[in-house]
C-alpha cells in the first residue's frame, strides 16, 4: 500500500520504520529538509519537504494514488487540516494525531465530521496502558483482548519450586492459563511442552482475569490493589493517566517543577494533589510520600531521568513502578524489572497503526482485530474474529500444519474461553488469539505453513 506520513518526529519516524518493514510504499512529508533527507536515506523511501496541509505538497507526494495519509505533526490543528485536504484531493483513508486535552470529549465528533478513519492520541493510549498495568500490580505488562475478557500478561518468575526447573508439560497449571512466551537474557522462546521454566525468566501468559488471579496467587505474586499513585512529571500523558486513575477511585499526586503547568493541572484535575517541586530530587519524593504510595510512575521528558527515578523507587519502596521510555534501546540494558514496567508510547501507537493498515490491506473478512508487539518486540500477539469459511476453519489442529514459532493461544466461543488442544478447531464466529514471531500476518489463513 502507498502510505503518506506527514510529520517525521518520534511517532512519524517509528511508524515509517515499521511500515517499511511491512513492505509498504512510504512517502514522508516534513518542513525540515534535514530530517526528510536523513530519513529518506536511512529508510530508502521518498521524501518531500513542505507543509502537509498544502495541496501542492500533497500532490508532489502522490496523494492521488495513496491509500492512507497519516498526519502526526506536533500541531493537532495542522494534522486535521492535512487530513481534510487529503480527503478532498483523493479517496485515501486518513489518520490524525490529536493530543490536546481540550479535544478529549470531542474526538468522535471530529472523526465523523472530518471523515477520519482513525484518531491517534499517543499519550492517551500510553496512559491507558499504564492504567492497565496498575490494575494488575503483579504483572510487568498487561494487554487486553475481547474487551477485557482475555488478558495477555508478562511477569518475572520468582524462585518457586512448583514451577522452576520444570518442563511446562510437568507443571500443574490452572485450567485456561497458557504459557505463550519466555524471555531469558537475549533468548526469546515461543514455548512448547518441553520448554523448561527458570527463576528470573520473564514469562507471558494468556488467561481470563479470574484464572490469572488464581495463577498469581499460586506463585505468591498477588499484592494488594493500587489505591494511591505518585507521578513525576506534569505532561499531557500525566494528565491523561491521572484522569483515568481518579475515575477508578485512586488517589493521585503529581510532582511538576513548572509553576504555570502546576496551575493548569490544578484547574484540570481538582481531585488530584499537585506539588510544585523538583521530582528528580529524592528528598522531595520522600517528603511527598514515596515510602507510602502504592504506585510510582516516572513521566519526565528525559529517559535517563525516568529510569534512574524508577530504579530509586524500586530499590527503596514496595510500590508498583512504571517507567516511560522513548528510546527502545534501553530495554536491553535494564535487567528484568529493576526499573519496573517499561512503557513506550510510540510503540503503543505503532501497534494500533499496524493493526489498522493490515486490516485495510486484506480483503478477507478474517483480518486482524487487535495487535500487540510482545517479547522484547520480537513477537506479536494478535486476534481475529472468524467471519467466513477458509482453509483454517473446521479442521482439528492435529490435522493442520501450522507455521513454526506460532501458537494458537485461546479461542473465545459463545462467551466460553477454550485453551486449544489437537482435537479443537477454529469455527465461524470464534474470537481467536495467536502469538508468533512471524511478522506481517494479516489473515487467519496465514497461520498455515
Amino acid at each position: 500500500m502507498k502510505i503518506v506520513v506527514v510529520g517525521c518526529g518520534k511517532v512519524g519516524r517509528n511508524i515509517a520504520e515499521v511500515m517499511v518493514k511491512e513492505g509498504h510504499d512510504i512517502v514522508l512529508i516534513d518542513k525540515s529538509r534535514e530530517v526528510v533527507e536523513d530519513l529518506s536515506v536511512s529508510l530508502d523511501v521518498m521524501g518531500v519537504v513542505g507543509n502537509g496541509a498544502s495541496y501542492s505538497t500533497l500532490k508532489e507526494a502522490g496523494i492521488e494514488e495513496a491509500e492512507i495519509l497519516l498526519a502526526v505533526t506536533d500541531s493537532d490543528e495542522l494534522n486535521m487540516l492535512c487530513c481534510m485536504f487529503a480527503r478532498k484531493a483523493s479517496n485515501c483513508q486518513t489518520i490524525a494525531r490529536v493530543r490536546n486535552p481540550i479535544y478529549y470529549e470531542e474526538l468522535n465528533f471530529i472523526r465523523d465530521e472530518l471523515g477520519l478513519a482513525m484518531i491517534i492520541n499517543p499519550e492517551l493510549a500510553a496512559a491507558r496502558e499504564i492504567a492497565s498495568i496498575l490494575s494488575f500490580p503483579s504483572a510487568i505488562k498487561v494487554d487486553f483482548f475481547a474487551r477485557g475478557r482475555v488478558q495477555l500478561m508478562s511477569f518475572v518468575m520468582p524462585d518457586n519450586p512448583l514451577f522452576c526447573d520444570k518442563a511446562i508439560r510437568d507443571i500443574k497449571l490452572h485450567d485456561k492459563v497458557l504459557f505463550v512466551g519466555i524471555e531469558r537474557k537475549d533468548e526469546v522462546i515461543i514455548p512448547n511442552g518441553n520448554s523448561v521454566i527458570k527463576a528470573g525468566d520473564k514469562i507471558t501468559i494468556v488467561s481470563s482475569p479470574l484464572n490469572a488471579t488464581r495463577f498469581f496467587k499460586t506463585i505468591n505474586l498477588l499484592p494488594n490493589p493500587i489505591r494511591s499513585c505518585l507521578i513525576v512529571g506534569g505532561s499531557t500523558l500525566a494528565y491523561n493517566l491521572a484522569r483515568i486513575l481518579i475515575e477508578d477511585g485512586i488517589d493521585v499526586t503529581i510532582v511538576e517543577y513548572k509553576k504555570e503547568r502546576c496551575e493548569e493541572l490544578a484547574d484540570l484535575l481538582p481531585k488530584a494533589t499537585i506539588i510544585c517541586g523538583d521530582g528528580t530530587d529524592p528528598d522531595v519524593l520522600m517528603e511527598e510520600g514515596l515510602m507510602k504510595t502504592d504506585s510510582f510512575v516516572s513521566l519526565t521528558n528525559i529517559d535517563e531521568e525516568n529510569i534512574l527515578l524508577s530504579m530509586f523507587a524500586k530499590a527503596n519502596t514496595r510500590a508498583k513502578v512504571v517507567t516511560k521510555v522513548n528510546r527502545y534501546t534501553y530495554d536491553s540494558v535494564i535487567k528484568n524489572d529493576e526499573a519496573g514496567s517499561l512503557v513506550y508510547p510510540k510503540h503503543v501507537t505503532a501497534d494500533r497503526i499496524i493493526q489498522f493498515v493490515r486490516a485495510l490491506n486484506n480483503a478477507s473478512g478474517n483480518n486482524v482485530e487487535t495487535l500487540y508487539q510482545i517479547l522484547d518486540n520480537q513477537a506479536e500477539a494478535m486476534s481475529f474474529i472468524i467471519k467466513e469459511k477458509t482453509a483454517a476453519v473446521g479442521i482439528p489442529f492435529e490435522n493442520m500444519k501450522l507455521k513454526d514459532n506460532l501458537l494458537v493461544c485461546s479461542i473465545l466461543r459463545n462467551g466460553r474461553l477454550i485453551t486449544p488442544t489437537g482435537k479443537n478447531s477454529i469455527e465461524i464466529g470464534d474470537y481467536v488469539i495467536i502469538v508468533t514471531t512471524h511478522g506481517g500476518i494479516s489473515d487467519i489463513t496465514e497461520i498455515l505453513e
